[in-house]
């Protein structure tokens, strides 16, 4: 008896295991999301432009997005209707080759006269070769008749061709209207930007202006991490998080492109780079160095769109301004997969990405991580 309550505990252990662990990440997932909101009500009350920058450049991204989609569509329906412009030139080949057949079936019969069949008939002299003839002539009925309802067919097809061609037309013309309609907002959104952009210049034209800056986007993040770590504590990482400190000098780099600034470089207010710079192409897969669980996905002051991986034993990694995000908080994410775009939000001139690894809340040299020294091109 005693045996059987012991196994029946132990299932029942078992069994609310992933209840209680379901339990921890939604409540992980609700404290980041609150941490979230905190750091942007934060971030607006320190800075406005800082506010103002975040909103421009979600705009923006939606409008490309927009865009991006209504372009793809538009190229889908020019391909559809290609497409169907080919088979119509092929049905009109084939209706052309049938008629020029029928027009031969129709001469070799007026050739031979309609009373040609009635004098076989009557002139018995070779009635095997009166049956040899008769047979032709029903061949030659019967592939008039096959031809007659071929050409009915690709006339068919060529009407239903000609409806789905001007459908497209018309669905072509309605796309052409909502490409410029997208093309005019992605441009006030660009605009927008700019403008933002420029007010944040002329706020820190000065070498203390700037490094005033810096460091108050330092400590947003600094603060971030602080409230991620000891929410982690909590709980458990996934069941896919590797040993991370022993992947030292194995991983693979985040985005191909050119590594513009190494850890540890100065920048050009005077402080140093906490991770490295890597310049990329808009769009560039951004892929997740080892395996983990997002645990931030959103727009923070001078990152931009930023994506956080937590991979156990106090290891984090930071992937920031990219163009857009792919993953959310709390999803578990295999080594090497696709989590974000690459972009400029955050204020970059150019597309880049930039990386970082934190362990216990320091950021590390990510070089001796990596198996190459720079990324693919």
């Amino acid at each position: 008896m005693a045996l059987l309550a012991l196994l029946a505990a132990a299932a029942a252990l078992s069994a609310a295991t992933p209840t209680r662990t379901e339990a921890q990440l939604k409540a992980l997932r609700e404290k980041i999301e609150q941490m979230t909101r905190q750091v942007s009500r934060d971030a607006v009350e320190r800075d406005r432009l800082s506010s103002d920058l975040r909103a421009a450049e979600l705009s923006l991204g939606h409008a490309r997005e927009q865009f991006g989609s209504v372009s793809q569509d538009y190229s889908d329906h020019i391909a559809r209707r290609a497409a169907l412009a080919q088979q119509r030139a092929q049905q009109q080949q084939a209706l052309t080759a049938e008629r020029t057949a029928l027009a031969g079936q129709l001469r070799a019969a007026y050739m031979i006269g309609r009373e040609e069949p009635l004098k076989l008939l009557l002139n018995q002299q070779d009635p095997l070769r009166s049956g040899r003839l008769f047979s032709y002539y029903g061949y030659f009925g019967r592939a008039r008749a096959d031809q007659i309802a071929q050409i009915q067919t690709h006339v068919q097809r060529l009407d239903e061709l000609e409806t789905q061609l001007a459908q497209q037309q018309t669905e072509l013309a309605s796309l052409k209207d909502a490409q410029q309609l997208q093309l005019q907002q992605l441009q006030g959104a660009r605009d927008q930007r700019q403008k933002v952009l420029a007010s944040l210049e002329a706020q820190t034209h000065t070498r203390e202006q700037s490094l005033a800056r810096l460091n108050s986007q330092r400590a947003d993040l600094t603060a971030l991490l602080d409230r991620l770590n000891r929410s982690l504590k909590s709980v458990a990482p996934p069941d896919t998080v590797s040993a991370f400190g022993r992947l030292r000098g194995q991983l693979g780099w985040p985005v191909t492109g050119r590594l513009e600034a190494a850890f540890g470089d100065q920048r050009a207010s005077g402080v140093k780079w906490e991770g490295v710079v890597i310049a990329t192409e808009r769009g560039a897969p951004v892929k997740v160095v080892s395996a983990g669980r997002v645990v931030y996905a959103d727009w923070l002051p001078g990152l931009g769109l930023l994506v956080i991986v937590d991979h156990g034993e106090g290891y984090l990694s930071l992937y920031g301004h990219n163009d857009r995000i792919l993953k959310g908080t709390g999803e578990s994410v295999a080594a090497g997969e696709e989590i974000a775009a690459a972009g400029d939000t955050g204020g970059r001139a150019t597309p880049e990405l930039y990386f970082e690894i934190r362990r216990a809340g320091r950021p590390v040299d990510p070089a001796p991580w990596f198996k190459q020294r720079a990324p693919a091109p």
